[in-house]
């Protein structure tokens, strides 16, 4: 077996890199959204684009992506029935599909045990002891993610339209969104249409910014996705000692705001959640797994 895939898909992006038996890594490469739950025809298209292009940056043939088994961690596959739906329209010799909070749990804290708290365009946790890892959140947009990327942007859009219609105060960052949609409420409305959760996603380093400069709308919904996330750590049941993670592109926004009893736990992550599905992908299917049925 010459190579191997890991690829991680989210609600922005979907990474892939190639990898060699071993989990040497050749090249990464990057394509457009692959939430499979929000939309599965263009996730599948870029996995494989991403797939592809990892196989060109490595200066392979990107036909190869047929002779080679990859594990995916994708947003939406712990779900329904999206993950063997996905599976049966792959292209690759041998699909492992996984949840996208597994892969970043293996890339943050290796095979051992440990948590982290997924906090990016979507929202989940995980936990592992004894081997045994398990799930909190993660049930998408619509009735979960709490403190994502999505719900913060979301939250925006609400309060913003609370404020033009004066049930709430405005803000200097609420006139600015609707500054963006051309103080039309309308346009707000429109824009919900067809917006996907990394739509939302994208206004969500702007509450940051402006609750930081003490912006009340910011800061009342900042302070409630504080207490969200600590909600959910809460539920992870952690120890002192135990080793806590904090991944995705709100995490180091979110870091120096959690409780002292969180941040005592903080700990650097051994890698990213693409490393992640490499590492599984070398399990499963590259010099490991081939050692293993040797022996």
């Amino acid at each position: 077996m010459d190579f191997i895939l890991g690829i991680d898909g989210g609600g922005t992006s979907c990474r892939a890199a190639l990898a060699m038996p071993d989990g040497r890594v050749l090249a990464r490469a990057s394509s457009g959204a692959a939430n499979i739950r929000t939309d599965l025809t263009n996730a599948r298209t870029h996995i494989v684009e991403a797939a592809q292009r990892a196989f060109t940056e490595a200066g392979h043939d990107p036909g190869l992506v047929a002779r080679t088994p990859a594990v995916l961690g994708l947003a939406g596959a712990n779900v329904g029935t999206y993950r063997q739906q996905l599976q049966a329209i792959l292209p690759f010799r041998e699909s492992r599909v996984e949840s996208d909070a597994e892969i970043a749990l293996e890339g943050a804290v290796g095979s051992g045990d440990g948590a982290i708290a997924v906090l990016g365009t979507g929202s989940a946790y995980r936990v592992r002891r004894g081997g045994v890892s398990r799930p909190i959140g993660g049930w998408g947009f619509q009735v979960g993610d709490q403190a994502s990327g999505a719900r913060i942007g979301r939250d925006l859009l609400e309060q913003t339209l609370l404020a033009y219609d004066g049930i709430c105060e405005a803000s200097p960052l609420t006139r600015e969104i609707m500054a963006v949609f051309r103080d039309n409420p309308e346009d707000v409305v429109e824009f919900t249409v067809a917006a996907k959760p990394g739509d939302y996603g994208g206004f969500a380093p702007k509450v940051f910014e402006h609750a930081a400069q003490g912006d009340a709308v910011a800061r009342h919904i900042v302070s409630k996705a504080i207490a969200d996330v600590e909600a959910a750590l809460g539920a992870l049941d952690l120890c002192d000692g135990d080793v806590l993670c904090l991944l995705g592109g709100l995490a180091g926004l979110y870091a120096p705001l959690l409780a002292p009893r969180y941040r005592a736990l903080l700990g650097q992550p051994q890698g990213d959640a693409l490393s992640g599905a490499v590492r599984m992908a070398a399990r499963f299917f590259g010099t490991a797994a081939a050692e293993a049925v040797d022996g």
